[in-house]
């Protein structure tokens, strides 16, 4: 196997970027994870509306699951490319992709070509977020890391209130710039990603060592047999059933890709898609498992929490946006704040057990809310959620990425978003069936309840025509009549979905405990003073193998 360095354009020749050097390449990637960031958020919030739009509501769930399952699969593939290959040009093509998906999908006619348009777009995805963090992994010492890191998780915190109030507006209104106004929920993306294009071309300039080296097809073959069937149960078990019989073949077809995987992956050694010898190292095994599990916690939340906004609280798309602003404030201040404190003391396990604890007594908190708690009580333990999940977010990537090797960075950094996506996933799956499940028992207990009051029996004589939709059954699938529903009669289904909500809660706040438990287990391995460039430098100017290297 040969070593050849290649250049991306000119660096330092000790690998060792100043201040001022990385904040220019910062402001590249931040572009980009804005991207991917305000893509999950702005969509969700309008996707009844689009799927309304193109005559398309029953098939709303599939241009959500393909951009999912393409965003994910190709998540560890950018990480291996990109450290075969060099950052810049997979960093390139992830922002390329993701431009000509987000095009496409704003010109999209039918639910179907939305669809294969958002599938296209979460090729470039599965890049853009993985990849930020390997660059800046690569040109900033793991003592100095977290510091910079804040930057993402503010990009992040920002991104999950402006897709709300964004998505809300394009949905709400008919045109713009005499283009159908939902279109934009998707072209909204397009000057940002141009933008993102020119600041990364100019200012990524990173040495690269080229390995020859084979690119594991099989195991990405094997990746997509395992995933894509488990990725679409996970989305579309409610509807199927989760013990029905296409859900049950998605079971199995799935555990022999996985199966199929995790062979490959143990014969192709260094050059495997995800190398199992990275799972060997104690601290990027258990940060992994945290990750897994803080992924199901943390999008169990924000999936619930801005439900319980819209629904209960009656709240639009972009109030409830303008609501979780507390929650983006906890993550700016407990990122920026973790970040600078890890780097003037070099300890970080803290953090992430603080992290996880805040956010475990958090959901524990929201589990006992009701109809009636007050809105400024719901922000505040929003605002506990954002500071445990700024705190720990960045801390885990920063355990798992201090233990491997600088040539595995890539591979680490896409392994720690893939792994918190697979969580994030699983989570939200179980989530929604939990809430889905158990809605309509609390619903009708409400309801008993109420009719035995005179001021219920007399809102319902005054409204036969409701009367009449709860003979014929409700649909707890589309609220939208709760808004225009008299607030006596709405009451029993508000107070049956705050019950659900509640219940979800619960159990997020029972899965973030085991994480809270697995992370005192997390060893605490001394943070490096130096880049991974500088150490391949360093190994470069003294003869070693690059692939030799021990971290």
């Amino acid at each position: 196997m040969s070593d050849t360095t290649t250049a991306e354009g000119a660096a330092a020749t000790n690998g060792k970027l100043s201040h001022r050097q990385i904040l220019t390449i910062l402001s590249g990637l931040m572009l980009g994870m804005f991207l991917a960031a305000l893509d999950q958020t702005i969509v969700s919030s309008s996707m009844r509306t689009i799927a309304d739009e193109l005559h398309g509501l029953s098939l709303q769930a599939w241009a959500t699951t393909a951009y999912l399952i393409t965003a994910t699969l190709s998540t560890p593939l950018y990480g291996k490319l990109s450290d075969l290959y060099g950052r810049k040009p997979m960093y390139l093509t992830a922002i390329s992709l993701f431009l000509v998906g987000s095009l496409a999908s704003g010109m999209a006619t039918s639910m179907y070509e939305l669809a294969a348009f958002r599938a296209f777009q979460g090729l470039g995805a599965g890049g853009l977020m993985s990849l930020a963090l390997a660059i800046i992994t690569d040109i900033t010492a793991p003592r100095e890391r977290s510091k910079y890191q804040g930057y993402f998780m503010a990009v992040f915190g920002i991104s999950s209130v402006a897709g709300p109030v964004v998505g809300g507006f394009f949905a709400g209104i008919d045109s713009f710039a005499g283009i159908t106004g939902w279109r934009w929920v998707f072209l909204v993306n397009v000057p940002i990603a141009l933008a993102a294009l020119v600041v990364v071309t100019k200012v990524l300039n990173l040495p690269h060592t080229r390995v020859n080296q084979k690119v594991d097809y099989w195991g990405a073959v094997a990746l997509a047999t395992g995933l894509v069937p488990l990725l679409i149960v996970a989305e579309q078990g409610r509807e199927w059933g989760w013990g029905s019989a296409a859900s049950i073949a998605m079971y199995v077809v799935g555990a022999l890709g996985v199966t199929a995987f995790v062979w490959i992956e143990r014969r192709m050694g260094d050059a495997a898609l995800l190398p199992l010898r990275l799972f060997k190292r104690p601290v990027f095994r258990m940060a992994t498992l945290v990750t897994v599990v803080q992924g199901a916690g943390m999008f169990g939340a924000m999936m619930s929490l801005p439900l319980y906004l819209q629904i209960v609280k009656g709240a639009t798309p972009t109030q409830a946006g303008l609501q979780m602003l507390p929650l983006t404030l906890g993550i700016m201040i407990a990122s920026l704040t973790s970040g600078r404190l890890i780097s003037k003391t070099g300890r970080y396990k803290m953090f992430a057990v603080a992290g996880i604890g805040l956010m475990a007594a958090a959901l524990f908190a929201l589990s006992t809310i009701t109809v009636d708690t007050s809105l400024s009580l719901v922000m505040v333990i929003a605002f506990v959620i954002g500071l445990g999940l700024g705190a720990s977010m960045q801390t885990l990537v920063l355990a798992a990425t201090n233990d491997v090797r600088p040539q595995d960075i890539g591979v680490a950094t896409s392994a720690a978003t893939f792994f918190r996506q697979i969580g994030g996933t699983a989570g939200t799956a179980v989530f929604l069936s939990i809430l889905f499940g158990t809605v309509g028992d609390r619903i009708a207990n409400a309801l008993r309840s109420a009719m035995t009051t005179p001021a219920y029996v007399s809102a319902l004589a005054q409204h036969p025509e409701f009367a009449q939709q709860m003979k014929s059954g409700l649909d707890v699938n589309d609220t939208s009549f709760l808004s225009t529903l008299d607030p006596t009669l709405a009451r029993p289904i508000l107070q049956g979905f705050a019950e659900s909500m509640s219940t979800v809660f619960l159990v997020g706040g029972i899965v973030l405990t085991v994480g809270f438990a697995l992370v005192w287990f997390l060893k605490e391995k001394p943070l490096s003073d130096k880049s991974a460039m500088e150490q391949r430098a360093e190994a470069e100017a003294d003869g070693a193998p690059a692939l030799a290297l021990a971290h």
